[in-house]
This record gives C-alpha cells, sequence and structure tokens, in this order.
C-alpha cells in the first residue's frame, strides 16, 4: 500500500530503500511540513523517492540504518538527516499504546545542515512530558547536547538568540489545532533554552546579547501567560536560571500583565543576585612571579589581588624583608611598569597586567634566593621531610579545585576558537599551566640538590608520590611527575639512577608503562576506563584527540555544518561531565597538612632548559 501526501512523497509500509538512498524536500511548502512527514516516518512509513521516468526499484528488506533525507531550500541542500534507532526498548502497548511507543524510538540523525535547519529539527525530534516537561528519548538528549555544546564552532551567541527568538511561535493562530501546536512550540523553545543556559550560564552571565534576548523571550512569555497559563512552570525555571531581575521581566516588559502579584511570584528575590565583582574577586588563578632570570614562584592567588598582598606572600616564601621589594610588571621588551601598592595585578579577563618580576628596590639584580650550597641544602632537607601521601594529596586537592570548576565547553572554545574567547577557557589554561608548572618543579627539585644520596632520595619520593597521584585517581598531575623524571636533564644522571633501589625501578617501570604512547596510549586508557568517577584525566591526551578530530574532518560540507564531526567532539568533551562527579556526587579532596600545602601552593621552578641542563651537566659532567 502507498500514499501521495501532496509532498512529491511516496509512503509505504516495508523497508524497500538501499541503504544510503536519499529523498529530496524541494518546494518550500514542503518545508513547512517537515514535521508532518516526521510524524509518518515514525508511524512505520518508509520514504520512496518518486521518479516520473519509471517505477520504483524494490529489493529485499533492508536496515533502515543508512537511509537519508535531504532537505533542499531554494535549490540548495539545507538539511541532510540519517535513520537511526534506539536501543531503548519500547514499553508494553497496555502501558503506553506499544504502536505510539515504538515510532518514537525510531528518530533521525543529524547529517549536516544549516544551523538554522538543524536548530528546527532538534525542536521538531523535541519530546516532553505533559507532567514532568522533561524530554523523553536517549537519542534527542544526546543530540541536544551535542548542538548546545558545539554551537560556538558554526553560529555566534548573537545569531543562536535571533534563531531561537526566530522559532518562537506569534501569537496569531487560525484555530484551535494551531494553538495547541503553537503551545507545544513555545515550550519546546523554553525548554531549549532552559537547557542552554544551565549548560552554559558561567559563559552567558556577562554576554550583552543573551541579556536583551533573555528579556525579550520573557517578554514574549509573560505576554503568553494568559492564553497559555501552562507556560507559567516554564518561565519560573527560566528566571531562576538566569536570575533575572523582577524589573525587567515585569515593569519594562509585560504590558498584558493580569497583576503585580502574580509576576512578582515569578521572579527571583533581589538578594539572590551577585554582583561582577563579588563574582570575579572570589576565582583562584596561578600567578607566576620571577624571583630570577629564569625562575619564577608558581602560586594560587585570588583575582583581586593587590600589589602589596602579592608582594607579602613573595618576600614570606623567599625570607626577604618585604620592605626591600617593589613588584614590576614587564609589558613589552623593554618596557617596564612598577606596579603600587594598591594596584590590582589581574584584569578582569583575568590575565596578569604583564610578566611579573619581584626586584630589589633600586630595579637592579632581581633576586638570587640559592647563594651558596648550605642554602641549597637546606632547601633538599625541607621536601625530605615532607610525607608523600600528603604531597600527594596537596597536589590533587589544587588540581581538582581547578578541575572541578571546568566546563567541558573549554574545550571546544580551546580547539577552534582559542585567541577569541580566552576568557572562556580559564580553568583549562590553568590545568595545563600546573601540568607544565609540576613537570618543571620535578626537574627543579632534582637538579638544585648539590649531593648524591639527597637526589637518590628525592627522586624515590617522587616516585612515591606519582603513584600515590594514581591512587588518588589524578592522572593529570601523574603525568606530569613521571614526565619531570623522564626528561633528558633528569633521566642522563646515570650515577643518580644507579643508586636507585631495585622496587623503586621496578616501580617507576610499572608506572611509566602508563604514559607509554604506543598504539594511541592504550595502557594509560585502558587504566584510566578502570578508574570509578570522580578522577582527573591528563587533558593534554583529551585536547589532542579533539584536535585529531578537528583536524581530520571538515566543519563544513557545501557550506553545510557537518555534524557528524561535532557529535564525535561532543562526545569527547563529555568525558569531563563524567569525571567530576560520581552517582553520589563526591569528589576527591582530602585533607592535607597545613605546612604541605604551603609548600605546594608557592613552587619554585625553573622555566629555562638551557639553565636546567647546565645544572645537570654541574652535577655529573660528561664522560
Amino acid at each position: 500500500m502507498s500514499w501521495d501526501c501532496g509532498l512529491r512523497y511516496m509512503f509505504s509500509v516495508s523497508p524497500v530503500l538501499q541503504p544510503g538512498s536519499m529523498c529530496i524536500l524541494h518546494d518550500k511548502e514542503d518545508l513547512s511540513r517537515l514535521e508532518m512527514v516526521q510524524r509518518l516516518a515514525k508511524d512505520g512509513c518508509r520514504f520512496l523517492q518518486s521518479h516520473s521516468k519509471g517505477p520504483e526499484r524494490t529489493s529485499e528488506p533492508q536496515s533502515d540504518e543508512g537511509v537519508h533525507v535531504c532537505l533542499r531550500e531554494r535549490g540548495h541542500d539545507a538539511l541532510v538527516l540519517q535513520r537511526m534507532s534506539s536501543e531503548q526498548p519500547a514499553l508494553s502497548a497496555s502501558a503506553r499504546g506499544g504502536g505510539r511507543e515504538e515510532a518514537r524510538n525510531r528518530r533521525y540523525m543529524v547529517v549536516s545542515g544549516t544551523p538554522e535547519k538543524i536548530l528546527e529539527h532538534l525542536l521538531n525530534d523535541l519530546t516532553l512530558d505533559d507532567d514532568q516537561g522533561t524530554t523523553q528519548g536517549k537519542e534527542s538528549d544526546t543530540l541536544l547536547d551535542d548542538f548546545l555544546l558545539t554551537y560556538p564552532v558554526f553560529m555566534s551567541t548573537s545569531d543562536l538568540c535571533q534563531a531561537l527568538l526566530g522559532q518562537y511561535p506569534s501569537s496569531f493562530y487560525r484555530g484551535k489545532e494551531d494553538r495547541k501546536e503553537a503551545l507545544e512550540r513555545k515550550r519546546k523553545v523554553l525548554h531549549m533554552v532552559s537547557q542552554w543556559v544551565a549548560l552554559c550560564k558561567d559563559f552567558l552571565r556577562e554576554d550583552e546579547h543573551v541579556k536583551l534576548f533573555m528579556k525579550t523571550l520573557c517578554r514574549y512569555v509573560l505576554d503568553d501567560l494568559y492564553e497559555h497559563p501552562a507556560l507559567e512552570k516554564d518561565v519560573r525555571e527560566l528566571q531562576r536560571l538566569y536570575q533575572l531581575h523582577r524589573r525587567h521581566a515585569v515593569d519594562e516588559y509585560s504590558p498584558q500583565r493580569k497583576s503585580k502579584a502574580l509576576f512578582h511570584q515569578l521572579s527571583l528575590r533581589e538578594n539572590g543576585l551577585q554582583s561582577r565583582g563579588t563574582q570575579s574577586e572570589t576565582k583562584e588563578v596561578l600567578c607566576h612571579v620571577y624571583i630570577t632570570i629564569d625562575s619564577y614562584l608558581g602560586m594560587r592567588v585570588h583575582a583581586g589581588i593587590l600589589a602589596q598582598e602579592l608582594l607579602q606572600a613573595v618576600a614570606e616564601r623567599m625570607d626577604v624583608p618585604q620592605g626591600e621589594l617593589v613588584l614590576v610588571a614587564v609589558t613589552y621588551p623593554g618596557g617596564r611598569l612598577l606596579l603600587q601598592p594598591q594596584d590590582r595585578v589581574f584584569s578582569d579577563s583575568l590575565r596578569p597586567v604583564g610578566r611579573l618580576h619581584a626586584c630589589r628596590k633600586d630595579l637592579g639584580e632581581v633576586l638570587n634566593p640559592f647563594t651558596d650550597n648550605s642554602e641549597l641544602q637546606q632547601r633538599t632537607a625541607r621536601m625530605l621531610s615532607l610525607n608523600t601521601w600528603d604531597v600527594a594529596v596537596a597536589l590533587t586537592n589544587f588540581d581538582w579545585t581547578i578541575f572541578d570548576s571546568m566546563h567541558e565547553q573549554e574545550l571546544v572554545y580551546f580547539t577552534f576558537n582559542r585567541h577569541a574567547s580566552s576568557s572562556h577557557t580559564v580553568a583549562l589554561e590553568l590545568l595545563l599551566q600546573r601540568c607544565n608548572e609540576v613537570q618543571l618543579w620535578v626537574m627543579t627539585e632534582v637538579l638544585l640538590c648539590p649531593t648524591l644520596c639527597k637526589r637518590v632520595q628525592l627522586i624515590k619520593k617522587f616516585i612515591k608520590i606519582a603513584a600515590h597521584c594514581k591512587a588518588q585517581r589524578n592522572l593529570h598531575c601523574f603525568f606530569a611527575i613521571i614526565l619531570g623524571l623522564n626528561t633528558a636533564a633528569v633521566s642522563r644522571l646515570s650515577q643518580t639512577w644507579e643508586k636507585i633501589p631495585g622496587k623503586f625501578k621496578k616501580l617507576f617501570s610499572e608506572l611509566e608503562t602508563i604514559t607509554d604512547p604506543s598504539l594511541n596510549h592504550k595502557a594509560y586508557r585502558d587504566s584510566f576506563k578502570k578508574m570509578k568517577a570522580p578522577k582527573i584525566p591528563f587533558l593534554p591526551l583529551l585536547l589532542k584527540d579533539i584536535t585529531f578530530i578537528h583536524e581530520g574532518n571538515k566543519t563544513f560540507h557545501d557550506n553545510l555544518v557537518n555534524f557528524e564531526k561535532l557529535h564525535m567532539i561532543a562526545d569527547t568533551v563529555r568525558l569531563i561531565r563524567q569525571c567530576q562527579k560520581d552517582h553520589m556526587g563526591n569528589g576527591i579532596t582530602q585533607k592535607s597538612s597545613s605546612e604541605v600545602r604551603a609548600y605546594i601552593d608557592y613552587l619554585h621552578i625553573i622555566d629555562n632548559q638551557q639553565t636546567l641542563f647546565e645544572l645537570s651537566h654541574r652535577l655529573e659532567p660528561r664522560a
């Protein structure tokens, strides 16, 4: 049996399409009926190409996984979909009407398309529960999450705001059915906006386009509340997520309000809002204060720190009177800016005003903290006195504080739009910076140790710390320590490594195997997969995976967004979400001693490779 639906389509109850077959919508009126076509497909129909030259060729029934549907607009492709089958078992007919539930589990996945058409398809594909207002269907949720995570790749936030407003139906209806469909469409748009704000609110908070969009959308919804009371819950959720002020939601944007009391109930309390300054000053950042030409103190400080506060911390760490020091920012080659005590070190973008140096007041030579062998001996003794488990806990707590605040979308901004959106990648850049710092710290501690027996003890200590980091599921710091011990400047110290006991050499070899890059880091991936969440992954490898997907696949095919590529990227970055919390919502922080925390929070690091090699050759000259 087959029917002509007036859409230049033929529908059949038997699956006769070869995988890879394609159907095309030509006319503009066809596009307006896409949702009806999708409903027919869900009810068991199959798309068949209709050719005027001859009858349709049939074959044995094939799987519908390869079936593609192509929508054309003004003679050009606008959206390409692929049939997908849900793995979720359908409910019984007595529970939900079996045929309808089975149809709901068969959907279309976006292959490519224009941003607007992809958005329209996702809205069409949303299924809202009448009672809860939540989506049903794992595939639908995943596709929506893919879109919201990766939209910065192919459209600006301003464009997305305009596209969402364009999908919100007007208040003019032709009949009861139109009114019902319009209400459903409005709720879908509001649900998508709520999902977007909940997912990306940290990035959207200060965006002027989003502020205007949210005010406009709330105005539309508040005007619709009299006719559609069912929207009350949706707009309340929207205001809660974005923390809209009552003044914006009611007094300015609701000419058709029924009563001020009703809209007052839909607003947030004013004391729930936080000022921009308060939010920025509570953030923590990593700060480098150079104390020699090629070494610095890595310090964790709050974003609103003043120059005098930073100098006090440096003076305490280096055991130098604060009155002898000044803080200088090198702003460009040859340019120096002397920071006054009340100057803020970081700008609103959480970037320092320049490369920071702690100098003596005459602005002459920078500090030289290690002037004789006795000071080096004292430095090594302090490190050796620290408990290895406590050191690993302090390192993990440091990393976890940053990682837990990191958003998976930072990986997308970092890969695709790094320079334009650097303020969106602060936590990710801090973790990458920290990984590099820990690696250099391991090298610095070993190469500044003047005696052979002490160096042996230090390397043993670092091997144990690395093992503890792995046990605490901090693979980020674990990698940094192992890579630090494996650098050429440290690994060439043959006399030192010969003195390492056999059991420590064996442990180091086992740990080193996990960092083996062969077979695309198979050893690491297998080990990491077995670890339960929460855990901290090795982020440089995650960025490498995303970069390979990016470089190996085009973002656009014939001016259409390659959504299959974006699905792969979204699937990869979701690992961050999976790692941050387990099903109980617990973190991985533990208590550590204040002495160890004070040491770990202010690491002295030599970041000049030539200097590190010179120290290495000074300890064990080339034969």
